[in-house]
Parts: structure tokens; C-alpha cells; sequence
């Protein structure tokens, strides 16, 4: 029987390589892309980070999702920062969500309002994935750029309370394998888990359409 972590990723793969290999974040990362392409996307991934970061303390005793509210992992200081950066110090003024934005991140909060599982598996999908993938696009922006190495601009990618990414990984994965819930519950996990990967990849696509690259 596999256990939780691998069910999880196994069944979210697929999901996975299409949000990865989206034209939008070829383009992006390809340097095909201009600065403020990289700065809509990063507008797009506060709304998401507030969402999931607003509940997080009432969310900190509950049995299913306490275990994953680590503050270490928190990426909305660090987005601000970014943005700051990127957009100036009005930054807020002007920043809005694409309607695909607006859905995942309503989605988002709707799990941590009501279901801790379906909180879990939006918390597994951006955050691990920021620790592994998130590394590829930062050094990217460094290097297409010019952003300060770990520097503001790509705060969001830099993880300083956490020395050792691969450790932390296999410490989240044994949270996930240790969730107390039944088999039932946990498919309706792995199935939020797809839906918060087609979430994000509808964003991409949303991004694709408003910054296509002329023939």
C-alpha cells in the first residue's frame, strides 16, 4: 500500500508537468519575456498567499492542517518585498487579480474557512513546489533581470528559515503520511490536490493570453 505522500504526488504528476511546461512559463522562463510579465505573475501570487495565509491562525490547532502551518513557510511578506521592488512603494494601488486568480484564490480560502484536508492539499501544492521548482525560476529572473542574488525581486523563491530544503521535504511528506483520516478522505485530498495544480494552471494560461509573444 502506498502511503499518503506518495499517493499525493504520484496522482498529481501529470497536473504537475502541465502547470511546469504551461507556453506562459517557457516564455517566462526561456527570457522570452519582458520584466512586467514577471511582475503580473507575481502580482498573481499574492492573491493566492493571502488567501492561504490569512487563515492560518485559526487554522494552527485544528488536528489535519496544524501540523502544516509552519511559519517558515510563509511566502506573503516576502512577496511584498518583491513587489515593492517590482511596482514601486504604491504597489497595492492598481493590483488586481485575473478572473482564473480570483478563482483559485476564492477556492483556496473556501478549504480553509471549511475543510482542513482540502487546505492541506493547496498548502502541499504551492509550497513544495515553490521549494523545489520556485529555485529554477528565481535563478532565471536573476540572470534575465538582473535581480540581486536571493535579492528583492525574488524574495519569494528564498526561503532563509529553512537551511535544509531536502530535509524539510522528507519531514513535510512524513506530516502528510501521518494525517489522520480515512481512505475515502484521502482521495478527496489527491483530487483537491489536481484541482489546485488545474487552478494554477488556468493562471498560466490567463498570463499566456495577456502577454502572448508576437509571431
Amino acid at each position: 500500500m502506498d502511503s499518503f505522500s506518495t499517493l499525493i504526488r504520484s496522482a498529481s504528476h501529470e497536473q504537475h508537468v502541465e502547470a511546469e511546461t504551461s507556453t506562459f512559463m517557457s516564455d517566462l522562463l526561456g527570457g522570452r519575456l519582458g520584466v512586467e510579465a514577471y511582475t503580473r505573475y507575481t502580482e498573481q501570487l499574492w492573491f493566492v498567499y493571502d488567501a492561504l495565509e490569512a487563515g492560518t491562525m485559526r487554522l494552527a490547532s485544528d488536528p489535519v492542517a496544524g501540523p502544516f502551518v509552519r511559519p517558515e513557510l510563509f511566502r506573503l511578506a516576502a512577496l511584498e518585498r518583491d513587489l515593492a521592488h517590482l511596482r514601486g512603494p504604491g504597489w497595492r494601488t492598481g493590483l488586481t487579480a485575473l478572473a482564473a486568480t480570483e478563482a483559485y484564490a476564492a477556492r483556496v480560502r473556501e478549504c480553509a474557512q471549511g475543510w482542513p484536508g482540502g487546505y492541506v492539499a493547496h498548502h502541499y501544492t504551492r509550497y513544495l513546489g515553490d521549494l523545489s521548482g520556485g529555485q529554477i525560476i528565481r535563478d532565471r529572473a536573476e540572470r534575465t533581470w538582473g535581480f540581486e542574488r536571493k535579492g528583492d525581486g525574488v524574495r519569494f523563491y528564498v526561503f532563509e528559515d529553512i537551511a535544509n530544503p531536502a530535509a524539510f521535504k522528507r519531514g513535510y511528506r512524513e506530516l502528510l503520511d501521518a494525517v489522520d483520516a480515512d481512505d475515502l478522505e484521502k482521495q478527496r485530498v489527491v483530487a483537491e490536490c489536481r484541482r489546485a495544480f488545474a487552478l494554477n494552471t488556468a493562471v498560466f494560461r490567463a498570463l499566456g493570453e495577456e502577454f502572448p509573444l508576437s509571431a
